[in-house]
């Protein structure tokens, strides 16, 4: 029997309505979106400041309770931050800066950014933690059509909404900084110092984010223009269409000035090497596919 897909529920802010078409609430999709995603963009709310914060910062999504689980599976979104407050220091050659954009200003008296969701989220008063929301995007193509209007990108975008708690449990914690360290690049916690030592260890947060929903956006295929331009062999014969496939292309490694290891390990170049290929095999197949056909061609690959 065919396993049933688990969605986010469709709650007012997650729902997609422009394009609701490139709409996906599946777990495994954005789960997949989230820990393919470098740098998620983490956006909170704090009192001492009119504006919400948006923090670029690390993250996996995981379950300590069920390590096997895959991305269909509900799972937590660990996060990576700073426990203690640190300084922000500018180089002394830079002008002044206005009071409003100083950096006491703009770290939270004297705190980088992420310090500061560390913090909030240790001080708030809600039960269920610090409500938070996290974006990841991703680009696949420059999608070029017959005039402005119509032009777009071929992307993955995914938002998640949950509320944030500190990590306090030291085994949790190490599992979720494996966890991260890993999602770097396959290994590196096995193939390096490890576990941390005590003062890392104290110096650095780890937040648990229970999350209640989110959505994916996806866009694939070529260029969709009005009939009345496809129709108007002026615009056609001048304005080139089409779609430039964008990929990730991770360069040969370059050891450091202390390295003493012959050459990187062969877990790493495989790595690189399928990340690579298949980067650049999604992007050309979503340039001129629509979403179901690059996902059946690739269920028919594996």
């Amino acid at each position: 029997m065919p396993r049933q897909d688990l969605e986010y529920p469709k709650e007012p802010h997650s729902t997609i309505n422009r394009y609701s078409q490139n709409g996906n609430y599946t777990l495994e999709t954005i789960h997949s979106i989230i820990n393919s995603t470098p740098f998620l963009h983490v956006s909170f709310n704090t009192p001492d400041s009119p504006f919400p914060a948006v923090i670029p910062m690390i993250g996996q999504m995981g379950s300590f309770e069920r390590p096997s689980a895959d991305l269909g599976d509900v799972l937590d979104l660990y996060i990576h931050g700073y426990a203690f407050p640190l300084p922000l220091f500018l180089p002394p050659s830079l002008p002044p800066v206005p009071p409003a954009m100083s950096p006491r200003r703009l770290t939270s008296g004297g705190r980088y950014i992420s310090s500061r969701l560390i913090s909030t989220t240790r001080t708030t008063s809600s039960p269920e933690g610090l409500p938070l929301t996290v974006a990841a995007s991703t680009v696949d193509g420059l999608v070029l059509s017959l005039c402005p209007f119509t032009h777009s990108y071929n992307y993955r975008s995914a938002v998640l909404f949950g509320y944030a708690t500190l990590v306090t449990d030291p085994a949790e914690k190490l599992y979720a900084m494996e966890l991260i360290t890993n999602a770097v690049a396959p290994r590196r916690w096995q193939d390096t110092r490890s576990p941390p030592t005590a003062g890392e260890l104290a110096s650095t947060s780890l937040l648990r984010v229970k999350i209640t929903t989110g959505s994916a956006k996806i866009r694939t295929g070529p260029p969709n223009d009005d009939k009345a331009d496809l129709e108007n062999k002026e615009v056609t014969s001048k304005a080139w269409t089409g779609v430039v496939p964008v990929y990730t292309v991770m360069g040969e490694p370059r050891a450091s000035a202390y390295n003493e290891v012959e050459r990187p390990p062969k877990s790493l170049e495989d790595w690189r090497q399928d990340m690579n290929a298949d980067g650049q095999d999604y992007a050309e197949r979503a340039a001129v596919r629509g979403l179901k056909a690059v996902e059946k061609t690739k269920e028919d690959e594996d």
